[in-house]
Formats: C-alpha cells, structure tokens, sequence
C-alpha cells in the first residue's frame, strides 16, 4: 500500500510536461472561448467548466494514482501559474493576456454589438443585474463584463432636476385629489341646498 502511495508511475518529467502542456491549452483556451464561460451564465457553460477538469485530468496524470504524482501535478500548476502571473505582471502583458473589460451598457443603453460578440442575452443581463439587486436594466447606467467573467453594473443616479420634477409631479397629484375633494363637497352642498328649497312651502 505504502508503495502504491508514493511510487509515481509515470516519471516525474513526463508528469511535469503533461501539466505544463494542459495547463497553457486550457489558458489559450478559455481566453478563445470569450469571458462569458468564466461568468457561467447559464447551465452550458456551467457544465463546460466542469466537464473541462475531469476530460484533462487523465491527460495531466496519465497512468498515475499514486499520492505523490498528485501532489507533484497540482504543485507544478501553481508554481507554473504563480510564476507566469508575476512575469507578466512584472512585464506589463498581464491586461493583454487577460483581455479588457467589456461595456455592454453605456449611459443606459444596452449596446447590443457588444451583447452578440460576448454571446450574452438581454435575459441573461437582465437575471444577472437581478442577483445584484437591480429590478431592470431601466436603472442600470452602466454594465461591464470584466476579464474574469464578472458582470459589474452602476445604477442611475436620478439627478436634481428629476428630483424636482417627481416633487412637482406628486404635489400635482395633491393638488388635484384635493380639487375633487372640494368639488364633492361643493355638490353635496348643492344637493342639499336644492333639496331644502324644494321642501320650502
């Protein structure tokens, strides 16, 4: 048992090159496939990412369920990812490998251009700025799908003259509910004096 836990079988070389060789195809990848596959909007893309570590996990360990080739693979990714992340980092290429935010709503208009190159719907917008606590993209501003796949929205401001004018428009509404008030008033009134004066001998 003891033998089977830590005897690799495969050479520690072959495991090294097998990870280094999945891990830059899922990189290449998943920056091909658009940011929405990060985002997992909809079950689809949900089950790609799933199904994406279980189809490489026999190209990355090969014929290997030994302890130690396990532990060996996931050190290689995170040092080979820890390394490249500071490299680019430290050459100012991370944001070309990472891609830059995109707008899908600027000024509160939905650029629809946008939506059909990143393949997201007005729905599924719509059910993301829900999860944010935004009823509708009505009070949306703007809305960026940011490199790792998050959807970041900003909602409208209502600036002071829409202030005022929601002011104006509910004392409006006062003033004429009040309005009727007095008209009903004035007509029971009438009523009430034409009644009397048709009672008088």
């Amino acid at each position: 048992m003891l033998n089977d836990l830590l005897t690799p079988g495969i050479s520690l070389g072959d495991k090294l090159v097998r990870t280094v060789v999945v891990y830059a195809f899922l990189l290449i990848g998943l920056r091909l496939a658009g940011k929405r596959e990060l985002s997992q909007l909809n079950p689809f893309d949900l089950v790609v990412l799933l199904l994406l570590s279980n189809t490489v996990q026999n190209a990355i360990i090969g014929n290997d369920n030994s302890l130690i080739g396990g532990l060996v693979g996931a050190a290689t990714l995170l040092v080979l990812n820890g390394v490249l992340v500071r490299a680019l980092y430290h050459y100012g290429k991370l944001d070309t490998i990472e891609g830059k935010p995109d707008t899908l709503i600027r000024n509160g208009r939905i650029l629809r251009h946008h939506l059909e190159r990143e393949l997201i719907t007005v729905a599924e917008l719509e059910s993301a700025a829900r999860r944010q606590g935004i009823d509708s993209l009505a009070h949306v501003r703007d809305c960026r799908l940011e490199t790792g796949g998050a959807l970041t929205f900003t909602q409208k401001h209502p600036t002071d003259d829409d202030m005022r004018h929601h002011e104006t428009i509910g004392l409006i509404g006062q003033i004429e509910a009040r309005q009727r008030e007095i008209l009903e008033q004035l007509a029971a009134l009438e009523r009430k004096i034409t009644g009397t004066a048709g009672t008088t001998p």
